[in-house]
């Protein structure tokens, strides 16, 4: 019998969140310079390491390794949170767009705190 072995992109919250942080990508891109390098490239790096700290912490070896980085990624949900925030305040993008990235936000919050109770419940080292 094989035995098969969780793969990065069997994560929900990786897939989730790397497909996010394209779609980020593809809105800031239509931006103004201005707005690019104010909100813009902040609201970039911070979902854009969402995904990042989620595949470095499976990389890792020890749980709290694991554990540490996905605080990280959770963190980079909360900071992307805030950036959607400012802009929509601020007219950046649609209400739909807003709307459809907060709730991915959310999602991706509960499914990072069941990664990080799997990973606790789950690995002994």
């Amino acid at each position: 019998m094989d035995k098969k072995y969780l793969a990065l992109n069997d994560i929900s919250a990786y897939k989730k969140s790397f497909i996010l942080s394209n779609c980020i990508w593809g809105i800031v891109c239509s931006w103004g310079y201005f707005e690019k390098d104010t909100v813009g490239k902040q609201f970039v790096r911070a979902v854009d390491s969402i995904s990042a700290n989620i595949a470095e912490g499976f990389g890792r070896y020890g749980k709290k390794d694991k554990i540490k980085f996905y605080y990280y990624s959770r963190g980079s949900v909360k900071e992307s949170l805030d950036w959607n925030e400012k802009a929509k305040i601020r007219k950046l993008i649609k209400k739909e767009e807003y709307d459809k990235i907060y709730k991915c936000l959310n999602s991706l919050s509960k499914e990072i705190n069941t990664l990080i109770q799997f990973t606790n419940n789950n690995l002994t080292i």
